[in-house]
């Protein structure tokens, strides 16, 4: 695979070299040393992934990404000095379509590169990606058939590449009484977990926090999967189990997904955000035969139209909307809760299905008639 470096250090970009001359499954594409640069030098060669720095004179690496996704998008992998101290910016970055973050290797002892191996695992991870090979979820086949009695409304929530703004825009949109609880996972390091809910709380009214292993929902919440193991639903109540050493993504969101997917009282919404590959589209349609609402973010308004898009071709999405229309969606599905029934699925989304009272919903909240 052919990789690009964007850092205005010398001394990071040569780090950033040596690491990837000693992987044999990657080449250097080129080395830029500012954002003007990176951005000429990807008209004239597209890398397979960029390793993007953040802090750059002139235009800086959140804003290098977003122009790069709107005109040659690759695969961005956010490599700056400290991700904990840049927090707001790598959730910039990330936003407008980069896939994660991790800090920048430093020279050690003898030469040594430490935290080379972080950064050496999530190449590996996006060389997975871009292949194709998403994994092999065991965890996505397994029936469950245990009623759920808790009575509890629950939205569940995938996403990951362009996840945290589109996240942040639908909690924008839920009222702070919103009578369900809200279940996340966003494909991220753990690291930035704690950071990402700080962030979101700055859009929600609703309480945002680190899903903790055996805590009991309520209503009006918000839980977003905090660690590399797997976030699961079980009666009321959250756990973590251990995914197989094989699995791509960690958290999974088919693991969250499948866990919901079995006999419920109360209203069940599932969503499916912009993201590379194909995790959730499975667990999405174990949702929907379950009888929940399942809804997939549209092409349009995805940065990455991968896991949505898998979800439409399987049939797992009873219905695809553009952003802003999903939020409203699941405000209508929580609080007037219908009858499942077999919707038609566009796979083209030149036109979403999108329910009058949620177009009204949207119109009434821009003012509008």
């Amino acid at each position: 695979m052919k990789v690009a470096i964007v850092n205005d250090s010398k001394m990071a970009a040569e780090i950033l070299r040596r690491i990837l001359a000693g992987l044999p499954d990657f080449t250097l594409a080129w080395i830029a040393y500012s954002g003007e640069e990176a951005l000429r030098l990807c008209a004239q060669l597209k890398p397979d992934i960029i390793l993007m720095d953040l802090i750059m004179p002139g235009i800086d690496g959140a804003e290098t990404t977003r122009r790069v996704m709107l005109t040659t998008p690759c695969v961005i992998l956010v490599v700056t000095a400290t991700t904990v101290g840049n927090r707001d910016m790598v959730f910039e970055a990330m936003g407008y379509g980069a896939l994660d973050a991790v800090n920048t290797p430093v020279l050690g002892v003898g030469e040594s590169l430490d935290g080379a191996e972080p950064l050496i695992q999530k190449l590996r991870t996006v060389s997975r990606l871009v292949d194709g090979h998403d994994g092999n979820f065991g965890h996505a086949r397994q029936k469950i058939t245990t009623p759920d009695n808790s009575g509890l409304p629950i939205v569940a929530i995938g996403a990951s590449t362009g996840g945290p703004q589109a996240l942040a825009r639908i909690l924008s949109q839920l009222p702070q009484h919103f009578p369900a609880a809200v279940l996340v996972v966003q494909h991220v390091d753990e690291q930035f977990t704690p950071g990402l809910a700080a962030w979101l709380r700055h859009s929600s009214s609703l309480p945002v926090c680190i899903a903790q292993h055996e805590e009991t929902l309520r209503p009006a919440g918000v839980w977003i999967a905090g660690t590399s193991e797997n976030l699961m639903y079980d009666n009321g109540r959250l756990i973590y189990t251990t995914p197989k050493k094989d699995a791509i993504h960690r958290p999974s969101i088919d693991a969250l997904f499948m866990s919901l997917a079995r006999p419920h009282r109360a209203a069940r919404v599932g969503v499916l955000l912009t993201g590379m590959g194909r995790d959730g589209a499975a667990g999405l349609l174990a949702l929907r035969k379950s009888g929940a609402l399942t809804i997939a973010q549209d092409a349009a308004t995805s940065v990455v139209y991968g896991m949505p898009k898998a979800a439409v071709e399987i049939n797992g999405a009873s219905e695809v909307m553009p952003l802003d229309l999903i939020g409203p969606r699941i405000i209508e599905a929580v609080l007037h809760p219908a009858p499942p029934q077999s919707v038609p699925v566009r796979s083209d989304n030149k036109k979403a299905h999108t329910s009058p009272a949620a177009v009204h919903a949207i119109r009434s909240k821009d003012g509008r008639p």
